[in-house]
């Protein structure tokens, strides 16, 4: 086979926006593209490794032989080498063979920019070119509209690799997924979907958050282009895309980003910051600019070559600080002295404004689990440019909660009170992810005390409260039939529970809230703001129940939410309201089809009696363990 030829797609202008860290499209540059040189065609190879002192492709089209396919080293310091390989066609495997002048270490490494992999255990990267004729048009063109801070945000949280399997042990495609997942989460409505890490990763039971493909959607489901099939679907449903993404940390596997040229060339060289203790892999390097670069490429490539709508970056609070997970002495602090990652901050801070820059209607979201302030505040205000931040601080106060026997929940309920005293410090997404129902903490349903029919009457009353609270939401898959197991990565969800009345009661319920909630202005306009929320009671800890108001832009469209957290009926329970008007019965999560005792008026006329601060009020029968939605 030829030798390789000099070429290259770099321009000067290229370079230096890549060495300043500013070169946010390298995805178009870096790795192998299958392109046409002097009326040849073949694959040009690009990677960056500045303390190699030689760089070979190596792949079945040579035997894998180092040597027979040296890059050419750029001449302008920037550690690029590159070159065209004439012949090497579409599906060709290859790695590159890196001579280090580290101590003259050789590394042999998949392509950090490889746009499809081969099927784990194998590791090689593949030329590939994933082209796809979308039909989402109507879609994107609309989706600033559809997917704002103002607009309803139900998200269902999916590993594709256990949402469902075929013949009980095999995986389903993307395509078999573009037909099946994309029409059940329609049926269920679901406004969006979050996709578990689907980038490339070696491990399975790292549920995929352990990445060595950062530019390619796992081998394990499909190709590239299928990846795109699934999204398109999606979108043609009206049903936005968001995946987890993570660059706060890579594993340490030999083919992939660690010691890549051998040197700490991805990763932070000291380890106090260079290598995370509780998951056992390198922390990426967010004050050296070709890094930098590197990740905000990769979010953008997501957005733009797989129309994302939005990015869920994982364990942001691991990036923020220091000392996260460290002993004193463990680690050292910034130059101000306090334990903040200020390299990581901005890094943060120039990701979030180049992909609002770059693209209409996304979202960037974080899992960032501590007080720091500013995660969802603008860049320009100072904060960390987030569209949203997982609420951890609710989730956990309500499950808390809701884990009580009834008969304690009275000395309690501050336990879910408690989190409208910051609810509006951030916009909050409210999650209920896999991270609750792994690692002997159970399944939701069983996190419930009582019977049978208390434990399923709690979980109606667990997804109502979720709904009806300020913010955004979102809800692993299992939990919306009452999956009754912990999930297992290697298992499909347990889909026989639904023949089930209790199990299938469940989805009702859950479909029902989401039409609710997609279908009133109160619960989504202001979910981010203290002007669409008003407690009408929260201190009744004799009844335990508590009453609220959700409010849209226009006042006929308030909601009265009622929540009775014992199972004792609670009838003629008087309520304060701030109108005249009658009350219409939207919800109530006791209703017999949801496997409940049916017990709820669906009208109520008001009165003159004055209650709650109110000019007026409504007796209400709350049925046992219930929430009710009136308007």
């Amino acid at each position: 086979m030829a030798k390789v030829i000099a070429h290259s797609l770099f321009s000067d202008f290229d370079i230096n926006l890549f060495k300043s860290g500013k070169h946010y499209r390298l995805y178009e540059k870096l790795g192998s593209h299958l392109v046409e040189v002097d009326g040849v065609k073949g694959t040009y190879f690009a990677v960056w490794a500045p303390s190699a002192k030689s760089v070979s492709v190596v792949g079945d089209f040579n035997f894998w032989n180092a040597g027979e396919h040296e890059l050419n080293v750029r001449w302008d310091e920037s550690g690029i080498w590159e070159g065209f390989v004439p012949g090497v066609d579409k599906g060709t495997k290859y790695k590159y063979k890196i001579n280090s002048h580290n101590n003259d270490i050789w590394t042999e490494k998949a392509d950090p920019f490889g746009r499809y992999c081969e099927h784990p255990p194998n590791t090689a990267s593949v030329v590939w070119d994933d082209q796809h004729s979308w039909k989402d048009k109507k879609w994107m063109d609309t989706r600033e509209s559809k997917n704002g801070l103002d607009k309803p945000y139900s998200v269902y949280e999916v590993h594709l690799g256990s949402w469902k399997k075929k013949n009980g042990w095999e995986f389903m495609s993307y395509i078999e997924l573009a037909d099946e997942l994309v029409n059940y989460v329609e049926e269920m409505g679901f406004t969006h979907v979050e996709f578990m890490p689907i980038m490339e990763y070696p491990y399975d039971p790292s549920w995929g958050y352990q990445l060595t493909g950062y530019f390619a959607p796992t081998s394990r489901f499909g190709k590239p282009e299928d990846f795109k099939v699934l999204v398109d679907k999606f979108h043609q449903k009206g049903i936005g895309v968001i995946l987890d993404w993570v660059p706060s940390h890579f594993p340490e596997d030999a083919h992939g980003l660690g010691f890549f040229d051998g040197s700490n060339l991805y990763e932070h060289p000291d380890r106090r910051r260079g290598y995370h203790p509780d998951w056992k892999s390198l922390i990426f390097n967010y004050g050296r600019n070709e890094v930098r670069a590197f990740l905000i490429s990769n979010a953008i490539f997501w957005l733009d070559k797989f129309h994302v709508d939005g990015l869920r970056v994982d364990a942001v609070a691991s990036m923020l600080y220091l000392d996260y997970s460290r002993e004193d002495g463990e680690w050292e602090p910034n130059m101000y002295g306090n334990n903040e990652n200020l390299e990581a901050m901005s890094f943060l801070r120039d990701m979030n404004t180049e992909v609002y820059a770059s693209f209409k209607g996304v979202q960037t979201i974080a899992e960032e689990s501590t007080a720091f302030s500013g995660v969802s505040k603008p860049v320009e205000f100072g904060g960390l440019g987030f569209g949203m931040k997982w609420m951890m601080g609710w989730m956990h106060d309500t499950l808390e909660f809701f884990k009580k026997e009834p008969i304690y929940r009275s000395y309690d309920l501050n336990g879910v009170t408690f989190s409208m005293t910051y609810a509006f410090t951030e916009n909050f997404m409210l999650p209920f992810s896999h991270d609750e129902v792994v690692y002997g903490k159970q399944s939701l349903l069983y996190r419930m005390p009582g019977d049978e029919w208390q434990r399923f009457a709690n979980l109606r009353l667990l997804f109502g409260y979720m709904f009806t609270h300020p913010g955004a939401n979102l809800l692993f898959m299992g939990a919306e039939f009452g999956q009754s197991s912990e999930w297992n990565f290697q298992e499909s969800l347990d889909w026989h529970l639904t023949q089930y009345d209790f199990h299938s009661g469940i989805q009702e319920v859950i479909k029902d809230l989401n039409k609710v909630y997609k279908n009133n202005p109160a619960l989504y306009q202001k979910q981010f703001s203290p002007d669409g929320f008003e407690w009408i009671e929260h201190n009744d800890q004799e009844n335990t129940v508590l009453t609220y108001i959700r409010k849209g832009e226009d006042p006929k469209d308030d909601l009265i939410i009622a929540c009775n957290f014992t199972p004792v009926p609670r009838e003629n329970y008087r309520v304060g309201i701030p109108k005249t008007t009658q009350l219409k019965l939207l919800f109530n999560s006791d209703e017999k089809k949801y496997s409940g005792s049916g017990v709820g008026k669906k009208t109520i006329k008001p009165s003159a009696t004055e209650w709650n601060g109110h000019k007026q009020s409504v007796l209400m029968n709350l049925p046992p363990l219930s929430v009710l939605i009136y308007r």
